[in-house]
């Protein structure tokens, strides 16, 4: 019985790691020049992101922008989902830096880190991006009055509140970027602070949503400052909403006035030390009011199913002289920026003498920089049964809209298999249409019954058997 209750033990033992598993942290490669970020990841496999706490600080680095990206894996019916979760690190100054042991806690379960050594290295010759600003928009004080007292002063604030899109319309299925930012001077941080933020950002994000659209929001459960230079001047740029909006009807965008509370600080006419330097108020800041029009599709035979984006084809073999009877599996993978999700395996119009099976599907989508881009792999399994050449081409395509030209077009293979041997009519197969073989030896075989439930009948006394003993060693177990 002992040995059984040890056998229960061990198999806990086994199953408790696996779990933890699931959630771990990568941290990025050493040397990197100093033009570069260097990196630290949240690893979450089969499992949303709930909470976690902050990344860690490094000496000699400055944390920069966060993103995430998700990988799907779908291999014979099982789904595999990886979310990553990323934090970019500028470095300040060339040399060799240290990141040091850290833990944190994601969803819950503390993940530890040995942490690395890292050498910054000379600027390589990539040159940054230009920042891409959203135009100011001027924001409207409706706050109740405050009744001003004598020793206090109500400085004027540069700040407001602003709903940026990349783009002016779309088309239905493709895909704007729209950011909700809060911009306030590097001079006035004194003046304003958040107000009960939480409850005011969960209502500004229910106002957000559109009901009539795929949505791929962008992580942010830590919103920090962004340094900014607006029409010449310093800011703090938070954004408190980000997402990638894919409409599905002619249905308009609609963003409504979004409004968000500040406290804003009357600072002392004549500060002391005896004296309180400052009294709380508070102020109302307003978006602007945004509508993005939805247009339709140019007709086309697919206008309601096709896919919209920008995408390619990159395509594979296994092999590409196989003999008959012999399997191999042809990879159709569509890259590009658009809804992934939306992306439909392409149907095989097979030719005679080629078995397509129903593919494995892999997708991976990044979210970056206001942009959706990854990859959908379909990997078809095919069994040839006659020889000769067989073009990709004439077997699969896949037809999608390019927003960018505004017009359709179609991805198609380029590969060819070459298949050799002989035919499976040839091997000695039965056939519907040759069956004269088959029964020319049915005479000699045996004719006795089988039971053909007798494998289910054996597994069900075989688990009967070990639920008992398994009962058996709890028990034990328990007692002892």
């Amino acid at each position: 019985m002992r040995f059984f209750a040890l056998v229960f033990l061990f198999c806990v033992a086994l199953v408790v790691p696996a779990l933890a598993q699931k959630i771990g942290i990568e941290l990025g490669k050493s040397p990197l020049p100093i033009n570069q970020y260097y990196t630290i990841s949240i690893k979450l496999q089969d499992q949303p992101l709930k909470e976690y706490t902050p990344f860690p600080e490094i000496e000699g680095f400055k944390k920069s922008n966060r993103y995430s990206s998700t990988k799907t894996i779908i291999t014979g019916g099982k789904t595999t989902t990886v979310l990553t979760v990323v934090q970019n690190y500028a470095a300040l100054e060339e040399g060799e830096y240290a990141v040091r042991p850290f833990s944190m806690k994601v969803n819950g379960q503390m993940v530890q880190s040995q942490g690395m050594a890292i050498k910054v290295t000379p600027m390589q010759a990539n040159a940054p991006q230009a920042l891409n600003l959203p135009n100011l928009i001027l924001e409207n004080d409706d706050a109740p009055p405050v009744e001003d007292e004598p020793e206090f002063i109500d400085k004027e604030d540069n700040a407001f509140m602003t709903i940026y899109t990349n783009k002016k319309e779309v088309f239905v299925g493709e895909g704007v970027n729209v950011v909700l930012y809060f911009y306030l001077a590097e001079a006035d941080q004194p003046l304003l602070d958040f107000h009960d933020f939480a409850n005011q950002l969960s209502g500004i994000l229910k106002q957000m949503k559109q009901p009539h659209t795929w949505e791929e929001t962008f992580d942010y459960t830590e919103i920090t400052p962004e340094n900014v230079v607006v029409q010449g001047e310093p800011y703090l740029r938070f954004k408190l909403y980000e997402a990638v909006l894919f409409p599905l009807n002619l249905e308009p965008l609609h963003f409504p006035q979004l409004k968000l509370q500040m406290i804003k600080y009357k600072v002392a006419k004549n500060p002391s030390l005896l004296t309180q330097d400052r009294q709380e108020g508070y102020k109302m800041f307003y978006s602007r009011e945004r509508v993005i029009p939805v247009k339709e599709l140019p007709p086309h035979p697919l206008r309601d199913v096709v896919p919209v984006g920008d995408y390619r084809l990159r395509e594979s073999l296994s092999k590409k002289n196989i003999a008959v009877n012999k399997s191999f599996t042809y990879l159709f993978e569509v890259e590009g920026e658009g809804n992934l999700a939306a992306i439909m395996p392409p149907v095989p119009e097979v030719p005679p003498g080629l078995e397509f099976y129903p593919p494995n599907v892999r997708q991976d989508i990044t979210k970056r920089a206001g942009r959706v881009v990854g990859s959908k792999s379909f990997a078809y399994a095919v069994l040839p049964r006659q020889p000769g050449h067989y073009d990709m081409r004439g077997t699969l395509h896949w037809v999608y809209f390019n927003p960018t030209t505004a017009a359709y077009d179609t991805l198609r293979p380029s590969l060819r298999v070459q298949v050799t041997g002989r035919s499976a009519n040839s091997n000695g197969v039965a056939l519907t249409r040759d069956l004269g073989s088959f029964y020319n030896i049915i005479e000699n075989e045996d004719n006795t019954l089988v039971n053909m439930h007798l494998l289910d009948e054996i597994k069900r006394y075989t688990n009967m058997i070990l639920l008992v003993l398994l009962a058996v060693s709890a028990f034990v177990f328990l007692k002892k």
